[in-house]
């Protein structure tokens, strides 16, 4: 039996479920972490995590280096270049009840020997997590948790925010600490999210879903002048163990980190019992709309570090923690209809539309019904009156049917696509119904516009608008039909003048000549295939036609692929029409691949800092590798190379001139990778 009474799974059978769910909390992670575009509730997600937790535990030697239980959240966007943490930011284990709560303290107090359980409590933030580097007072690196090992060099960033302080101050009858390193979390408050919005959205720009959302979207820009005009706040709630020292408790550390100027919550309280810190719980709750800034729990931790020490911690949080979750946010609504979406991938997804209904400030409309199983799991239909909850406060989904319409028709997803009329099935082993005609026009344009977007070719200008009237038009029918476009022929479409045509073919044959292999796999929306994971197949494989003749067994050598995305991605060169569309490519001349090893660059570590203007920050590291370097994002004693460009980072060239680091401009880059500058590397 397992830990919580579950039957043990046989071998091969737990083998097989905690590959899929290590690529579904893998997936979850990235659209959270990484896209700020979370799909289920915390609850749920925590659901998938126990289960491989579970499954691990029973089966030691089915624990994989990769698995998400070993890491939290997902890889840092390539952009920005990173940081690796000297020690983890783990994430907290989540309880959604007192009982739960209660048990984590008493299994602190068991594993302690302390008769008396001394708890810090604090908010917990629903914002972006960061780590702070100072040395001798001064800041010198911030990054955002990232992965929990390795962040998002965002210190230009975090410097434009008025509430962090570049130079510490001094502590009354003490010394600044040599080096102090410093957790906290950056958020927007829900005031300055209000009228930010109300001005983007004057202004014809982007607004955003929730002050989440927008406090992780201004700390990620590649340009600080932007994150220096967004309203960013911060709170620290932690001094790191890579501190060169740190007080005995860690509401000392709290206090530390006011004499010395860095903002701290208000609202934090020492608990001396578990009954203190469930009223405090109970406080925070009646309290949370109050408050300028998002939170969506309270965090109680072990105040004595010692204690922390002896408690110790799990693969991905902490035994001396605990995020209690608050309910999340509900209300009940009327099931208009049900409508179905259809995706890149052929996927119908069932989407119910709702009567109008506001749910912690933010009108819901439309909720995903995901599959057909889940709506027969909740037995919804047409006419129903059901209860909607945020997840997260964020995301929005059915909870449950509250009541049901008399003589109400069960709802079942159509056999034919309702965008193109061809057959929809559902493949054995998978949840999802699929339009199964390569052509449908709402696949096309969905595909077409994955293929073009920002992370994939980048083809600036082919907005929605355009793809739906090229694929009606009759224009594109597959991905390298754009490649045939000319001006004449897009001058046919409505609101299409010469210069807007000029600029798309120009911008299309940009991406026809700049493109690099893990953008292209990127592009062909290949299930399970991200942007992590295609740069790390364009390395392992080189091309798209040793890709296409891998095989399963062999993708599934490749470090991070489970037996279930290898399945997924040998399914997709094995399909015929996949296979033509890489022809068809290769025919329009599009066919890069992708070379590590012998170069100028050999065994060299490279660091990119500022503006560089012959190349993106992409490219240029595509460059480095192909030059048989490598692309690192911060710079360290074993960085051998600072490439500088225009507007330069502080952080980087003064940690170069700290370790002594070779620093080249860009002529003398460009020349290195040229062949002719070998001893520039030297």
């Amino acid at each position: 039996m397992g830990r919580d009474g579950q039957q043990k799974l046989p071998k091969g059978k737990a083998k097989e479920r905690a590959a899929e769910l290590r690529d579904e909390i893998n997936r979850h992670d990235e659209l959270y972490y990484v896209e700020n575009e979370p799909e289920i509730s915390d609850a749920d997600y925590d659901r998938l995590k126990n289960e491989l937790l579970e499954i691990e535990e029973q089966y030691p030697a089915l624990v994989t280096p990769d698995s998400p239980t070993r890491r939290v959240g997902a890889a840092p966007r390539e952009e920005l270049g990173t940081v690796r943490h000297e020690t983890p930011m783990l994430s907290l284990q989540a309880v959604y009840d007192e009982d739960a709560f209660r048990h984590f303290c008493g299994q602190c107090l068991q594993n302690t020997d302390k008769e008396r359980l001394s708890l810090v409590a604090e908010p917990k933030y629903d914002g972006l997590s960061v780590e702070l580097v100072y040395e001798n007072g001064v800041l010198i690196t911030a990054a955002t948790r990232g992965n929990g090992e390795t962040g998002e060099d965002v210190t230009d960033n975090v410097k434009t925010i008025r509430e962090v302080v570049l130079r510490l101050r001094r502590p009354q009858n003490a010394s600044l600490p040599r080096r102090l390193v410093v957790r906290g979390e950056v958020y927007m408050p829900r005031s300055a999210f209000e009228a930010f919005n109300r001005r983007e959205a004057k202004a014809h720009r982007k607004t955003f879903a929730n002050p989440r959302n927008a406090a992780a979207g201004s700390l990620r820009q590649l340009d600080s002048s932007v994150t220096a005009e967004r309203p960013l706040g911060v709170f620290f709630w932690e001094i790191a163990p890579a501190s060169s020292s740190r007080p005995g408790s860690h509401w000392q550390c709290l206090q530390l980190l006011r004499q010395l100027g860095l903002k701290t919550n208000p609202l934090v309280e020492r608990c001396g019992s578990d009954d203190a810190a469930v009223d405090w719980y109970r406080r925070m709750a009646e309290r949370r709309e109050d408050l300028d800034y998002e939170i969506d729990g309270c965090v109680f931790k072990v105040n004595d570090l010692s204690d922390r020490e002896t408690l110790g911690a799990r693969a991905s949080n902490p035994r001396w923690a605990i995020a209690w979750k608050f309910t999340p946010r509900r209300e009940t609504t009327t099931v208009r209809d049900i409508d179905v979406s259809v995706g890149r991938t052929g996927a119908l997804t069932p989407v119910a539309r709702l009567d109008p209904v506001q749910i912690g400030g933010v009108e819901v409309t439309h909720v995903s019904l995901h599959n057909q199983d889940e709506v027969e799991r909740l037995d919804v239909a047409k006419g129903d009156t059901v209860l909607v909850e945020r997840a997260g406060d964020v995301i929005p989904h059915v909870v449950k049917v509250t009541s049901r319409k008399k003589n109400r028709r069960t709802y079942r997803l159509p056999e034919t696509c309702p965008a193109c009329g061809g057959k929809a099935s559902r493949v054995a082993g998978e949840a999802v119904t699929r339009c199964t005609n390569p052509s449908c026009p709402a696949r096309i344009r969905q595909s077409i516009q994955h293929f073009a977007s920002k992370a994939a070719l980048d083809i600036d200008g082919l907005g929605e608008k355009l793809v739906s009237a090229l694929v009606e038009q009759g224009l594109v029918e597959q991905l390298d039909d754009l490649f045939s476009l000319d001006v004449e022929a897009l001058r046919k479409l409505d609101r299409v003048g010469r210069k807007s045509a000029e600029n798309l073919i120009q911008a299309i044959g940009s991406a026809r000549e700049g493109v690099t292999l893990p953008r292209l796999i990127y592009a062909l929306g290949i299930p399970h295939v991200g942007r992590a994971m295609a740069a790390d197949l364009a390395s392992a494989f080189g091309s798209l036609e040793n890709l296409a003749s891998a095989g399963e067994d062999r993708f599934r050598r490749v470090e991070g692929i489970g037996d279930t995305m290898a399945a997924a991605i040998a399914d997709w060169f094995d399909n015929p029409s996949n296979r033509e569309l890489i022809r068809r490519l290769k025919k329009q001349g599009i066919d890069p691949t992708f070379k590590t090893g012998h170069g100028p660059l050999e065994n060299k570590t490279v660091v990119l800092t500022g503006t560089l203007d012959a190349m993106t920050r992409d490219e240029a590291k595509d460059a480095v590798l192909r030059a048989g370097g490598k692309a690192a994002g911060n710079v360290s004693a074993n960085t051998d190379l600072l490439v500088v460009g225009a507007q330069p980072g502080d952080a980087k060239t003064s940690a170069a001139d700290k370790h002594n680091v070779k620093t080249i401009d860009e002529k003398e880059f460009l020349k290195l990778l040229s062949n002719d500058g070998r001893a520039a590397a030297q």
